[in-house]
């Protein structure tokens, strides 16, 4: 269900960024404004507290935040409020800002190796997800994980690439288990 929200939500912001021509602008208030939302606990907590009435949380947006980010992110704010839906608007954000990265065709890659990797190393890869994709530019992510004992797992949106080891031994393993003698 959550997922259908950021998803419908999220989609309808894109469109009005779209169709104002201001995409470029309201992906960079909304990623300030998530980062906002995610320290803030105390703003999030009165937002989703059900003894806050539901006008006075829309009144609570509208003062805190009207002059300050554009109109449309202020009435989706509201109109989230309205529906009993605010306490997903950090997912609905997170959704609009992989439309927009993947309108943009920027590629967020999480690479998790066996040992750390130097920056050539770090490179190589980035280049060759260039060179494979249809991104024209990469937000990479690291991480080291030694019980991958050797390899890489690349995970790009829902695709996954996995050389590690780890996981050719399991298969390995998998095909002797199934063979009958």
């Amino acid at each position: 269900m959550a997922k259908l929200v950021s998803k419908t939500y999220g989609d309808a912001l894109f469109e009005a960024a779209c169709e104002a021509g201001r995409m470029d602008e309201l992906f960079e208030e909304v990623k300030a404004l998530k980062e906002i939302l995610e320290t803030n606990q105390e703003f999030q907590n009165l937002m989703v507290n059900p003894k806050v009435m539901r006008e006075e949380k829309e009144t609570i947006i509208e003062t805190t935040f009207k002059g300050r980010i554009s109109d449309e992110i202020i009435a989706l704010m509201q109109l989230m409020i309205s529906k009993g839906r605010y306490g997903e608007i950090i997912s609905v954000f997170e959704y609009f800002i992989g439309l927009v990265k993947e309108e943009k065709k920027i590629g967020i890659a999480f690479v998790t190796t066996a040992i750390e990797l130097n920056e050539s190393q770090r490179e190589e890869i980035r280049r060759r997800l260039l060179e494979t994709t249809h991104y024209e530019s990469f937000e990479m992510n690291y991480a080291v994980d030694a019980a991958l004992i050797g390899g890489m797992v690349i995970r790009i949106g829902d695709r996954v690439v996995d050389s590690s080891i780890r996981t050719k031994l399991y298969e390995l393993s998998k095909s002797l288990r199934s063979i009958q003698v």
